[in-house]
């Protein structure tokens, strides 16, 4: 067993904690872990939310929290606390949820602790490397009757509600077959070289649950999608958005078989996972058969 997978399976099955404290006129405490491009969306919401109370930033980058805190200040909103560890937040029982944006790699266990800690969670898709890592999600969610959702935004789309029902209902006759597509502009990443790790960042702590490999640029900040230990390449990146509609409008769970082709194209650099991939999933329903084609398509 890894120490990712030991790191999962131990957490879910844990000594329960205190839960946390209500808070004070029902206003919803929120710490934001991961202090990147998704987590400033996530301060934002939170921030321009009635009731909801930013109560700390945690990221391993100095620079990543000192950033979002002079955002605030030009807001004219109050600092808030900020820490390279998670775990410093779920120590605060004044904090009642965590907005988990860190890296892929990061969410599972994150998301196990902070439910162990008695607080709820947002955490950004995908919520897990595979179905082992979500099931001990679900296991911890129900064990500390905590409230878990997985930030698949499209879901909360009124325009897609209403196309889904309309599919649902039988508008279009019967839907068996759907295609799902993610092309985004992605240009090479090259190959950087190992350096030292860069003042004010906990390598160590951003590493976590995954191998410890020497640091370069291109295993850092964004990056790190495209690196199996840490990432999912770009269908688990966007391309996660376009698999959950498409599911969702053939009316499917799980796949009762999948088949994929692949690789990586046109480039020589540093990146692991393929950027070229043509995917088939084979569904039943009702006894009925149904499938989803699924590619994904670097372009530049």
């Amino acid at each position: 067993m890894n120490r990712r997978y030991f790191l999962m399976s131990t957490a879910a099955l844990g000594a329960r904690p205190a839960r946390a404290q209500k808070s004070p006129n029902d206003t919803v405490r929120v710490a934001v872990v991961g202090c990147g491009g998704r987590g400033n969306n996530h301060m934002s919401a939170w921030t321009n939310m009635k009731n909801v109370e930013l109560a700390a930033l945690v990221d391993v980058d100095d620079s990543h929290t000192e950033r979002f805190i002079g955002a605030l200040q030009k807001r004219e909103l109050k600092p808030v606390p900020a820490y390279r560890d998670i775990r410093k937040v779920l120590d605060d029982k004044n904090i009642d949820a965590v907005s988990i944006a860190s890296p892929n790699h990061w969410h599972t266990l994150q998301t196990i602790w902070a439910c162990q800690a008695g607080k709820d969670v947002y955490v950004e898709k995908p919520c897990s490397h595979n179905v082992f890592e979500s099931r001990q999600i679900v296991a911890a969610a129900r064990k500390y009757n905590r409230m878990v959702q997985q930030g698949s935004q499209s879901r909360s789309s009124s325009a897609l509600q209403e196309a889904i029902k309309r599919l649902h209902d039988g508008e279009f006759g019967e839907v068996y077959m759907a295609r799902g597509l993610c092309f985004k502009f992605r240009n090479t990443i090259g190959k950087t070289p190992v350096e030292p790790v860069p003042p004010g960042v906990d390598y160590d702590m951003w590493t976590g649950p995954a191998p410890l490999r020497p640091f370069t640029k291109n295993r850092f900040h964004y990056n790190w999608h495209w690196f199996w230990d840490t990432g999912n390449g770009d269908l688990g990146n966007q391309g996660i958005h376009e698999v959950d509609i498409a599911r969702w409008g053939l009316g499917v769970t799980h796949p009762t078989k999948v088949s994929a082709i692949g690789g990586k194209f046109m480039f020589d650099d540093d990146q692991e996972t393929p950027n070229t991939i043509s995917a088939s999933f084979e569904f039943v329903v009702n006894g009925r058969p149904k499938m989803m084609t699924f590619e994904v398509r670097h372009w530049y």
